[in-house]
């Protein structure tokens, strides 16, 4: 019982950032995912007036608990039919986009920046994976406090909103090395942030790319869970005097459930409207989660880290933006 009075406040803040990204005047300017307003609206809340002692046990079963239930359905957005409808060349990309953007990442906040491995590793996943969700999911594994998720999550979001708009501009400008529609498309899934601002990126050149875009970055979603694993037996390994003991492993169990409802997804048991039900659900919990997420960020905490995260999103978001328009053509000579 102590549980629902935080969830119940945490649930409305959720509905209203739901509200407000449904708006027109959102879709045709920022065009914010609920996810990105639920942080804003929390951190608003959340520093603004005290949060009352009865809310806070609910309002951590949401940051924690309900997240991961969240994180496991996130596999009903995809099916392991991606993988093959993007071809061999798009998961090259995505593979060698994803792998190095996150080690560059990690390498250049730490080594040039000063950041501290929790900032590092969060503002990398976020960029390299899915953004806001892939900073949600890594931060159990890192250990990653409250702040520094929601500082990952406002560098990424800055970036790929500026990604959403500057991609189709150089594009249709042709300033990407004669890339068509659907390489274009591969190469906008395998490099910008969010879900969102890939789909608003890719269809504003052609539904070819935008469709193409989609599978893409789709498949590089799916990578979030090899990751998150690997990177929790390294970093058990990294921090081990007497060697790894498997039981030490803060192995994020979700991501087995995660891939669970991916292969569910894959048999297409189930009606294309119930899949569309259970992934509104799932939008919903992601943003009663993030709405926990702000309230629970300290502004203070993040004024502390300064601009320095923003620079290391900065040299990602150059580095994904070059690097994968490089990586692009090569695998397009390769495999075409």
């Amino acid at each position: 019982m102590n549980l629902i009075y935080g969830l119940i406040f945490s649930s409305i803040l959720a509905l209203i950032a739901m509200y407000i990204s449904s708006l027109e005047i959102v879709k045709s300017t920022v065009n914010f995912s609920p996810l990105i307003i639920a942080i804003i609206v929390g951190l608003i809340i959340g520093n603004v007036i005290k949060i009352p002692e009865v809310l806070k046990p609910g309002i951590n079963f949401s940051l924690k608990k309900i997240l991961r239930i969240a994180i496991i359905f996130l596999g009903f957005r995809l099916t392991f039919q991606n993988i093959v409808d993007v071809g061999i060349e798009g998961v090259v990309v995505d593979s060698i986009m994803l792998i190095s953007s996150f080690i560059f990442g990690v390498w250049v906040s730490r080594k040039y920046f000063g950041l501290d491995q929790q900032m590092s590793y969060l503002i990398a996943s976020g960029s390299s994976i899915c953004g806001a969700s892939a900073v949600l999911a890594t931060a159990p594994v890192v250990k990653g406090e409250m702040h520094q998720a929601a500082m990952a999550v406002a560098t990424v979001t800055i970036f790929g909103t500026i990604a959403m708009f500057l991609y189709p501009a150089v594009y249709k400008a042709g300033l990407l090395l004669d890339l068509n529609d659907i390489t274009y498309g591969i190469f906008t899934g395998a490099t910008i942030h969010e879900v969102a601002q890939v789909v608003a990126a890719g269809f504003a050149v052609s539904e070819e790319a935008g469709n193409t875009a989609t599978i893409a970055k789709l498949t590089r979603v799916m990578m979030l869970a090899p990751l998150l694993i690997v990177l929790s037996f390294y970093l058990a390994k990294k921090h081990s005097i007497h060697g790894v003991n498997l039981r030490e492993i803060p192995i994020p169990w979700f991501v087995f459930g995660f891939i669970a409802m991916v292969g569910i997804n894959s048999l297409n048991i189930f009606p294309e409207e119930y899949i569309n039900t259970i992934n509104q659900i799932d939008t919903f919990l992601l943003t009663v989660s993030m709405a926990a997420l702000g309230i629970e960020t300290n502004i203070e905490k993040m004024k502390k880290a300064g601009m320095k995260p923003i620079y290391a999103a900065l040299a990602i978001f150059i580095y994904l933006f070059f690097g994968g328009l490089l990586i692009t053509k090569i695998a397009h000579t390769i495999f075409s």
